[in-house]
C-alpha cells in the first residue's frame, strides 16, 4: 500500500511538472554580435570556424527548448550580410567591409540552419548605432562618410539624428533589404532609441531639432523625440508588412515603460530610466495602435528589487498587451555565485522567474539574454533543468491571428524505415499559406492518436523526415503543419510501426 501510494505522488508530480510546459510559448534567445559577444566568439575566424560556431549554437539552444533565436544582423550600422547599403560587420573579420573568408552569407546560413532545427529566426537591428566607439575605423563606403550631417557624437559613441527624415528613409530601406531577400521570421528593435543619457551631457540634436521639428513642436523638445522614434517605427510598420505580409515586427524595450509617480497607468516601481521619459521610446502606444506584433520588455531585475521588482512589472507588462504578443526578457546572465546580490547568486531563483511568468495571463513566452551564456559551467544545472523539466516538451511559437488565421494542409504520404519517418509537402494556394514547420506526435499504441496534446509531441522540424538514434519505436506517428504565422494543420493520417 505505502508503495502505491508513494508511486501515485511521483507520478502526479511528473505529471505537474510536465504539465508546466505550454504547447504555445515563444523560447527564444538574443544572439549579439556586437563586440563578438555571441557570435563570432571572435573576430576573423574562418567561415568553418563561424560555421561550426552556428550549428553548435543552435544545437545547445534546441536542447533547452528554444523555438526562435533573434540574431543581431547589423550592430553598429554594418552588416553580417552582403549589402549594397552598409559595410560588413568589423565583428566578422576584424575590419569593417571584409567579408568573411573564405566567402559565403552568414545571414543566409543562420537562416537555413535555424529553419532545419524548426526553430524561428528574428533579424535584430540597431536603427541608430553608427560607431561603438568613435576610434573604430569605418569603411570608406559607409553612409556616413557621404553625409556627414547625419549624425552626432554622443560620449564616446556615434548616432545617427532620429529627426532627419532622410535618416528615417535610409533605416527603412536597410530593413526592408533584408525582408525582401531574405527569409526572416521577424524584424526585431531592441532598447536602443535615444542614446542612454551621460550625466551632465545633452544630446547634440539642437540644430535638428530647430531644423527639423521646431515649427511643430515649439519648446517641445521631448515630444519632438519621440515623434521621431513615433515615425520610424510607423514606417516600417507599413512597409514590413507591404514587402512580406508574414514578417513580423517586434521591439524589446528597457523593462520599464513609466514610473506611477510619473504617470497614473505607470509601474510601481523606482527606475532611475524609463522609456518613455529617457528613450523616448512610447512602447505602449505602439502596441495600442498596432504598429507592432509582440513587444519583449528586459526585465533583468530579480524579484524584490527596491526599484524594479520582476513580479510587478510582469503584471504590469501583462495589462498592456492590447491583443498583441508579450514575451519577458530574461537575464541569465546575472546568475553568478560571486555576485553581491543574493537573487543571483543561484539558478533557482531564476527558475523562479520562469514559473511565475507561465502563471501570468498574457504573457505568451519569454527570451535569455544570451545565448552563449549557456556555454558557462555555472549554468549546467540551468541547462539540465529546462531541457529535463521547465522546457521538457517542444513548445510552438504563439500564432498571431491578427495578421492571419487560416490553417494550412497536413503533411501526405507518411512512410518510414528503420531509423526514420518521411512525409511530403501539404499543397498551398499561396506563400502564406506554405508549411514552414512540422509537428511530430507520437502516441503509444494503446493510446488515443487523434489529439493534438502537448503530451504527445515530440517534435517540431523543418526537414520533411525525423531521424531517430536506433530503430525507429514502435507506436502511431500523426504530423501537422505549421505555417508562416504557426497556425496548425488538422493532423495527417496516421502511420503504424509494428514491433
Amino acid at each position: 500500500m505505502k508503495k502505491t501510494i508513494l508511486l501515485f505522488i511521483l507520478v502526479g508530480f511528473n505529471l505537474f511538472c510536465y504539465s508546466q510546459n505550454r504547447k504555445y510559448e515563444f523560447r527564444g534567445a538574443w544572439v549579439s554580435t556586437v563586440a563578438n559577444i555571441d557570435w563570432p566568439s571572435s573576430s576573423g575566424l574562418s567561415s568553418d570556424l563561424q560555421k561550426m560556431e552556428i550549428e553548435t549554437q543552435l544545437n545547445l539552444l534546441k536542447e533547452i527548448g528554444c523555438n526562435a533565436i533573434i540574431l543581431q544582423v547589423r550592430p553598429t550600422s554594418d552588416a553580417i550580410y552582403p549589402s549594397e547599403l552598409e559595410p560588413w560587420s568589423r565583428y566578422l573579420m576584424g575590419k569593417q567591409g571584409l567579408a568573411p573568408t573564405p566567402y559565403y552569407d552568414p545571414l543566409a546560413y543562420w537562416i537555413e540552419q535555424t529553419h532545419k532545427r524548426g526553430m524561428e529566426l528574428h533579424a535584430w537591428f540597431n536603427p541608430y548605432r553608427i560607431q561603438q566607439n568613435i576610434k573604430d575605423t569605418l569603411a570608406q563606403s559607409h553612409i556616413i562618410n557621404k553625409h556627414p550631417d547625419w549624425g552626432w557624437v554622443y560620449g564616446t559613441r556615434r548616432y545617427f539624428e532620429p529627426g532627419n527624415p532622410d535618416v528615417w528613409k535610409f533605416i527603412s530601406q536597410v530593413v526592408v533589404d533584408v525582408v525582401k531577400r531574405y527569409d526572416i521570421d521577424a524584424v526585431h528593435f531592441d532598447d536602443y532609441f535615444y542614446p542612454y543619457a551621460i550625466a551632465d551631457q545633452p544630446f547634440p540634436d539642437s540644430q535638428a531639432f530647430e531644423k527639423f521639428g521646431g515649427a511643430c513642436f515649439p519648446n517641445q523638445l521631448d515630444d519632438w523625440r519621440r515623434h521621431n522614434v513615433d515615425t520610424i517605427i510607423q514606417i516600417l510598420s507599413s512597409e514590413i508588412k507591404e514587402t512580406k505580409p508574414w514578417v513580423k515586427f517586434g521591439i524589446s524595450p528597457f523593462g520599464v515603460w513609466r514610473n506611477r509617480a510619473e504617470d497614473s497607468i505607470g509601474s510601481e516601481t523606482k527606475a532611475g530610466t524609463t522609456n518613455y521619459d529617457a528613450l523616448y521610446a512610447d512602447i505602449i502606444k505602439w502596441q495600442r495602435n498596432g504598429w507592432i506584433d509582440y513587444t519583449l520588455p528586459q526585465l533583468y531585475w530579480h524579484e524584490g528589487h527596491p526599484a524594479a521588482n520582476f513580479s510587478t512589472l510582469a503584471y504590469w507588462w501583462s495589462d498592456f498587451s492590447y491583443g498583441r504578443s508579450m514575451y519577458l526578457g530574461l537575464a541569465p546572465y546575472r546568475i553568478d555565485k560571486k555576485s553581491d546580490e543574493k537573487m543571483w547568486k543561484k539558478p533557482k531563483y531564476f527558475y523562479k522567474q520562469l514559473e511565475l511568468l507561465r502563471s501570468v495571463e498574457g504573457i505568451d513566452g519569454f527570451c535569455f539574454f544570451s545565448s552563449a551564456q549557456f556555454k558557462r559551467k555555472e549554468l549546467s544545472g540551468l541547462h539540465k533543468k529546462l531541457k529535463n523539466n521547465l522546457c521538457k516538451t517542444p513548445a510552438i511559437v504563439p500564432p498571431m491571428p491578427w495578421i492571419d488565421k487560416v490553417a494550412p494542409l497536413p503533411p501526405t504520404n507518411l512512410n518510414s524505415n528503420d531509423q526514420s519517418i518521411a512525409w511530403d509537402a501539404p499543397y498551398a494556394n499561396s506563400e502564406m499559406d506554405k508549411a514552414r514547420f512540422y509537428a511530430v506526435y507520437y502516441y503509444p499504441k494503446k493510446s488515443s492518436y487523434l489529439l493534438k496534446d502537448k503530451n504527445f509531441l515530440i517534435s517540431i522540424t523543418g526537414e520533411n523526415k525525423m531521424m531517430f538514434d536506433k530503430k525507429v519505436p514502435a507506436g502511431v506517428y500523426r504530423i501537422s503543419s505549421l505555417d508562416r504565422l504557426n497556425n496548425e494543420s488538422q493532423l495527417s493520417q496516421p502511420l503504424i510501426i509494428n514491433d
